[in-house]
């Protein structure tokens, strides 16, 4: 996945740099991204979410910046903020529409979406999942979860 993702990212990071970012540093990236999710290793996610967030304005077309926004999500969600949490996962498909983890970014809204109460747009959001995105495994719970409701 990272070969993979390191030959599309940084393509693209090189076609369409953003005004306010810093030139492309494939290295210096990774070591900024290493650390944001290292602080979600440490449990210490107020940390991580400054980090990841931070990273995002700097680097907004590193190779990195479409897990980083999952991230965000994924960080927010453990601290409890759901609107922040809904936010950054709805942003991965916005801001980064190929990007593999737009399925499981989805998924995740999805499940904020319910645990907000917004029970009518779950079922579209899962539904977006299954028929977009088949075959993957969250596209699997996607549809696991739409035979439950």
């Amino acid at each position: 996945m990272n070969a993979a993702g390191t030959v599309a990212g940084a393509g693209a990071a090189a076609q369409a740099p953003a005004a306010s970012a810093e030139p492309a540093d494939p290295a210096k990236e990774k070591l900024y991204y290493d650390a944001a999710f290292d602080l979600i290793k440490a449990k210490d996610f107020d940390k991580a979410s400054q980090a990841f967030s931070a990273f995002l304005r700097k680097y907004p077309n590193s190779q990195y910046a479409g897990n980083a926004q999952y991230w965000l999500g994924e960080v927010n969600l453990a601290k409890g903020d759901l609107q922040g949490a809904g936010q950054a996962f709805a942003k991965v498909s916005q801001l980064y529409p190929k990007h593999a983890k737009v399925p499981d970014s989805l998924y995740k809204l999805a499940d904020v979406e319910r645990r907000l109460g917004h029970t009518d747009k779950v079922k579209g959001i899962l539904q977006q999942v299954v028929s977009q995105y088949p075959g993957t495994s969250a596209a699997q719970l996607a549809q696991r979860d739409l035979q439950r409701m």
